[in-house]
């Protein structure tokens, strides 16, 4: 049971339309601003802190924390070193993805494990004959995300340090506030930026260090909404809107492999630890891969402007991100679905996110996908094209 993000006195301070959203049990900022623009342009153009608190945080300790670890993720563990940390996605028995998040390597024996759902049953029932300990930290260990272009102006004047050598999904300690805390170089916004791992006493001191050195730097704390069109743009996936955890799925269809999410280049089938799910990912490699991916797509603003003109209106697109099934066609005939979508300010350009089968995969393939006006049904043109949409080389370097 959660009891609230260590956050919330800020939280309660900042959000004066008290907008809210729920996340695992917590609730978490829609948006502070009047607009969300304004959060997504400190994002893209500045610095923006996101509470990130409601992730699920386990950290894995013992003699048998790599087996552990290797036995339940599709990547390798072992050859990953202390100040490293990796995306990953972590399957069922028959290779359906359960969840996907980062796993940090702390120290040799150590490591710390975030997820979107709750993962403390599927750890532990894993554990089992291995001299590994899991413990539960959601709650101790509250978490922020120091994300955008300055992002890094702002946290070397806050921690007085520099931090150049600190490497794109690399991990470190640092000292902000009197406080000491772990830093990695992640995010959820496809842009530059920083994760940070906090003990909950030390949270709100952070906090503020942050806010009052990044108003040199025009930061802005930013909400879920904003966070949801970054992420939109930089092609990520989100549990429960792009693809269904197996462990909610109640039917196959709804369920996903990691080759259909595109997260096949994760998925190391010939690593030397056995992992839950490798045996059926195999299978489904070796009979030609899987029968849909996941797929960007860009839409035709023309077709839009003629939907909407039809109706004597100009195009109205809302700032945020959707999260609905949509129909994706070719010919006339049904070949998948998307599944969410925003419009892009610093691309201009409206993007969506979907899986479809595998033959109209290929980028530069013109299909159309459904758009209602008015409650009357029509259909734009939608352009296969790579993800992520968004990916600036500032991200890696």
């Amino acid at each position: 049971m959660s009891v609230g993000s260590a956050f919330d006195e800020r939280a309660l301070e900042l959000n004066v339309r008290r907008q809210w959203r729920e996340w695992s049990g917590v609730f978490s900022s829609s948006a502070y601003a009047p607009h969300i623009d304004i959060e997504y342009n400190a994002l893209r153009n500045a610095a923006a802190l996101i509470d990130v608190s409601p992730l699920f945080k386990y950290r894995v300790s013992g003699p048998d924390a790599d087996r552990l670890v290797d036995r339940v993720i599709t990547r390798e563990a072992v050859p990953i070193r202390p100040g490293r940390v990796i995306y990953t996605p972590w399957c069922d028995s028959e290779g359906r993805v359960i969840d996907d998040g980062t796993v940090m390597r702390l120290d040799d024996d150590s490591w710390l494990w975030t997820a979107a759902e709750g993962q403390l049953r599927w750890l532990r029932l894993n554990s089992r004959g291995l001299d590994v300990g899991i413990e539960d930290r959601t709650d101790e260990l509250a978490a922020l995300a120091l994300q955008g272009p300055l992002a890094r102006e702002v946290l070397q004047s806050a921690a007085q340090t520099d931090l150049s050598d600190l490497r794109y999904f690399g991990r470190r300690s640092l000292e902000i506030a009197g406080a000491t805390i772990d830093v990695s170089r992640t995010g959820y916004t496809g842009d530059l930026g920083y994760e940070l791992w906090i003990e909950r006493d030390d949270a709100i001191a952070v906090w503020d260090a942050l806010m009052e050195t990044g108003t040199a730097y025009a930061i802005r704390p930013a909400g879920i909404l904003a966070l949801d069109v970054v992420r939109v743009e930089a092609g990520l996936i989100m549990a429960g809107v792009d693809y269904i955890s197996s462990h909610h799925a109640l039917t196959w269809e709804q369920s996903y492999s990691p080759y259909e999410l595109g997260l096949g280049g994760l998925v190391k089938l010939d690593k030397d630890v056995p992992f839950v799910g490798q045996a059926a990912l195999r299978r489904e490699r070796d009979a030609g891969g899987p029968p849909r991916r996941l797929v960007g797509l860009d839409l035709d603003w023309a077709d839009l402007e003629r939907l909407y003109a039809g109706h004597g209106l100009s195009p109205a697109l809302s700032a945020n991100a959707w999260r609905d099934e949509i129909p994706i066609y070719e010919f006339g005939e049904q070949v998948g679905r998307a599944t969410s979508g925003s419009w892009s300010l610093v691309l201009k350009k409206n993007l969506a996110i979907g899986t479809v089968a595998a033959a109209v995969a290929e980028v530069g393939t013109e299909l159309e996908m459904e758009w209602s006006v008015e409650g009357e049904r029509g259909r734009i043109g939608a352009e296969v094209v790579s993800l992520p949409f968004f990916d600036p080389p500032r991200k890696r370097e």
